[in-house]
């Protein structure tokens, strides 16, 4: 069974990557292929090494990675073009040469999914792949079924009349092979995004703050990385949620304020929200770590904060329940109606309910180190014995072959 997946990476992932790699550009697709998928970010060769066993030959193309594309092009005698369009065309090239019968598509790209299906014969399935906030696509439409980590997902796509199905995520154990084991120097981390929109990061941002005034914190986050152009474009817009208050004041109705240009947008802004980053939580901020990197930074963590997405209200589901665990750290997680069915709470992971709590916990875990040591141990047993790739393999297999009798 040939799978191919294909997954646009972060662009500050990737620019990360060939900025550690300068020499990495002018190097051969295999090798450059071979430095992304060494460094574990996200899925990298997973998929390929776990599905093996079961028959299967896989392919991970990342669309965006242009420097990798433009040695495929020139090693297969194509004109590399770096435009949308372009890529698109590079993408459908390798999936001909490839003859894939399974597409998981792992991105939005009608346009592209759209050149795919009609132009591959030998394709029988397209799996897709969403998180627990939806993207506003009819992409979907073009899949014969969407896999989510998140059931909230699975059942927003079920209402919307798309077929999905309930798929965890993983840990690969070769990721400890491949960082140290060293001191636990920092007391208390988090690494992830901080969006301040809704259905994004809101609470999570609301959590941290609260910790932040308590306990040694350190917040690995792309939003380090924001300037003064950010910080300009947030004054602006703060000034127009001003705009907006007064004019309400004034007795001025949403639905003309609505109908204004520029003003109109702002009526849906939350004025605490418009500044690009939280200004309490900036001195805790580092840059951001990707891959092995961002491993190595928790794995040194004696504790590591995991807040799901405002858009999972109610199941636990996302990549750090396992990142965390797998290799070897204590994880205090927001409590969810399936955590005991993942991980046993305060065993083997430390599960609170809410703001007070997770300080509470986290400031016990800290002065309790050794009690730390051991539900971090119990935890990437659990992760060890039941969440890898390997494992996922059996299901996913499973899903492939249901979904192609079907």
């Amino acid at each position: 069974m040939r799978l191919m997946i294909i997954t646009n990476s972060y662009p500050s992932y990737l620019a990360h990557l060939y900025t550690a790699h300068p020499e990495l550009n002018s190097r051969s697709y295999t090798e450059q292929k071979a430095v992304l998928d060494n460094d574990f970010f996200a899925w990298s060769d997973s998929w390929s090494v776990a599905m093996a066993p079961l028959g299967y030959s896989t392919w991970e193309i990342t669309p965006n990675a242009l420097f990798m594309q433009r040695a495929w092009c020139h090693e297969n005698g194509l004109k590399f073009d770096p435009t949308l369009s372009g890529l698109r065309n590079t993408v459908l090239a390798q999936a001909q040469q490839f003859r894939p019968e399974i597409i998981w598509f792992n991105d939005y790209d009608d346009k592209l999914l759209e050149m795919l299906r009609s132009g591959l014969p030998s394709l029988s399935l397209v799996l897709g792949w969403v998180g627990s906030a939806i993207p506003p696509t009819e992409v979907w439409r073009r899949m014969d079924l969407v896999l989510s980590c998140a059931p909230e997902a699975v059942a927003a796509m079920e209402d919307a009349g798309v077929t999905a199905e309930h798929f965890p995520h993983s840990f690969d154990p070769r990721i400890n092979n491949l960082i140290e084991v060293r001191e636990k120097n920092r007391a208390l981390s988090f690494v992830g995004h901080l969006m301040r929109l809704s259905q994004f990061h809101l609470q999570r941002e609301e959590l941290l703050e609260a910790l932040s005034s308590a306990v040694p914190l350190d917040i690995y986050t792309p939003s380090a990385e924001f300037g003064w152009q950010e910080e300009v474009k947030g004054l602006i817009k703060l000034g127009l949620t001003y705009c907006v208050s007064l004019l309400r004041v004034f007795g001025v109705s949403d639905l003309y304020l609505k109908s204004l240009p520029i003003i109109g947008s702002a009526t849906d802004w939350a004025p605490r929200y418009v500044r690009p980053t939280n200004l309490r939580l900036k001195p805790f901020f580092h840059q951001p770590v990707f891959g092995l990197e961002m491993y190595q930074a928790v794995q040194e963590s004696l504790v590591t904060l995991n807040i799901h997405a405002d858009s999972s209200p109610h199941f636990a589901s996302n990549m750090r329940l396992y990142e965390a665990t797998g290799v070897g750290t204590c994880l205090v997680t927001d409590w969810k109606k399936n955590s005991e069915n993942i991980f046993a709470p305060d065993q083997e992971v430390v599960v609170y309910k809410n703001a007070e709590e997770c300080r509470e916990k986290v400031m016990w875990l800290l002065d309790h180190p050794k009690e730390a040591a051991e539900i971090a141990l119990a935890g990437q047993k659990r992760t060890l014995r039941e969440y890898t790739f390997a494992h996922r393999a059996e299901l996913l297999h499973r899903i492939i072959g249901k979904a192609l009798s079907s």
